[in-house]
């Protein structure tokens, strides 16, 4: 376990409060040059971080203190939940704190690593924060192993429950899993250097010696020959942003599509991208929450997004239905349309029926649609087609019939004929062309509508 004097506090606050609670202003140890961030700490040693009325109380004070002065929230979190030896003055604390933290959303970047226990109450401040970090050893969970073998007479372990690899490949609440604390802070640092300090303030411009206007040749080569073929989409990203540097988030958890913050010319964006290696590269419900969290996390923060495209669809099944598809298929399409950042879409191969829909089409109001050659933006893929428009044919006439649609049809120009394609650009000039975009659209403003707030398909 770390030790509370082991994080540095350029300016403590409420120094001489007792309690678990630490709270100053810090440059995560001198990660973040020139930029301070509100940094509380629960020490899970003092009362296993146990939350009394005026520990809740020093979170909210440092909640409150970061949306006052306009600086990013950064808490790290261990703590076994109310002190009931307190009882309802911990729980009313508590809800102070959730209170004070949901005030900060959309204003200030917030971050919260867990190391330690992170137990009930603690635990839904988790689903607050902007980034959640989980070091080794660590475990969240609202109800404990004890109340779900009472309940169900399911025996679990505290990591089975809410151990760091479960909330990075099942739960999704990890954008990060790391060693220790001092690794946290890094990876804290590395995240919030591609964010602003608040939603007044455009984000960070970095020198970049990557020039925009450099060819990508290896990107004539990625897309396999065969329709079926598969590949990394992280490849076309690397070959797009500055340095190949992608900084992903939530990577393990719905690996059908992949997320994360890079720079073109020294800009901040954010990456939306389907991933073929991974269940074809279609949607299902994880994929389709990733996606709304993440583009809603970089329109509140004025980073524009890039969008790669290649997707069959959305999974189907029985019990993704059951399950709510239509609702949280909804979300990533609302997220888009709320969207109000520069937006650039680059169609790499399949984009079919409402899978390509919600994958900010032209419809959905990007600002620049490109698509390769290899673009193949229909309702649906040939074969598909053909089984409903020949299915009494006989198999040559519906195998023809399938070679005639890929050619009339799956094809970039007609969706350019009409608009819904800006540009068919050859894969190596994609980086030229996404860069200038980004810097065009940098002084992009729209109009807000006025309106208490959206409702969104939660």
């Amino acid at each position: 376990m770390w030790a509370a004097e082991e994080l540095t506090l350029e300016l403590a606050l409420r120094a001489r409060q007792p309690g678990a609670v630490r709270l100053g202003v810090s440059d995560l140890d001198g990660r973040l040059h020139d930029r301070r961030v509100i940094l509380f700490q629960v020490d899970p040693k003092d009362r296993q971080g146990a939350l009394s009325a005026e520990d809740s109380d020093a979170i909210a004070a440092a909640a409150h203190t970061a949306r006052t002065y306009r600086r990013p929230l950064v808490g790290v979190l261990g703590s076994s939940g109310a002190d009931i030896m307190v009882g309802m003055p911990a729980l009313h604390g508590w809800g102070k704190a959730a209170k004070a933290i949901a005030d900060c959303s959309g204003i200030v970047p917030v971050l919260l690593i867990v190391h330690g226990p992170a137990v009930s109450g603690p635990a839904l401040l988790l689903g607050l924060a902007d980034i959640v970090i989980i070091t080794a050893g660590s475990y969240a969970f609202v109800s404990g192993p004890t109340m779900v073998a009472g309940f169900t007479g399911l025996h679990v372990d505290n990591e089975t429950l809410g151990g760091p690899e479960m909330h990075a490949r099942t739960s999704g609440l990890a954008s990060r899993t790391v060693a220790d604390v001092p690794a946290a802070l890094d990876a804290a640092a590395e995240l919030l250097a591609y964010l602003p300090d608040h939603v007044d303030q455009e984000p960070p411009i970095w020198d970049a010696d990557d020039p925009t206007e450099r060819d990508a040749p290896e990107l004539d080569a990625i897309i396999p020959a065969t329709p079926t073929g598969s590949y990394d989409v992280r490849a076309v990203i690397h070959g797009v942003v500055d340095y190949g540097e992608l900084s992903e988030l939530k990577g393990r958890w719905a690996p059908n599509l992949v997320t994360g913050f890079a720079r073109i010319g020294g800009r901040s964006v954010g990456i939306v991208a389907n991933q073929p290696i991974a269940l074809a590269g279609t949607l299902d419900i994880p994929a389709a929450q990733k996606g709304a969290w993440f583009v809603a996390l970089c329109d509140a923060f004025s980073l524009p997004i890039i969008t790669f495209v290649d997707t069959p669809g959305y999974f189907p099944g029985k019990d993704l239905e059951w399950r709510g598809m239509i609702r949280h298929g909804a979300q990533m399409a609302f997220a888009y349309a709320e969207a109000r950042v520069p937006r650039v879409c680059v169609v790499l191969r399949k984009a079919y029926g409402g899978a390509f829909i919600v994958m900010d089409c032209k419809t959905m109001g990007n600002d620049l649609c490109l698509a390769w050659p290899s673009a193949e933006l229909a309702v649906m893929g040939a074969k598909g087609a053909v089984q409903i428009l020949n299915r009494r044919d006989t198999e040559a006439v519906r195998t023809q019939a399938e070679v005639d649609y890929a050619a009339n049809y799956l094809n970039p120009f007609i969706a350019a004929e009409r608009g819904y394609v800006d540009a068919v650009v050859e894969p190596s000039q994609t980086r030229r062309l996404v860069g200038r975009a980004v810097d065009l659209l940098a002084t992009k403003r729209e109009m807000l509508q006025s309106k208490r707030h959206s409702n969104s398909p939660l």
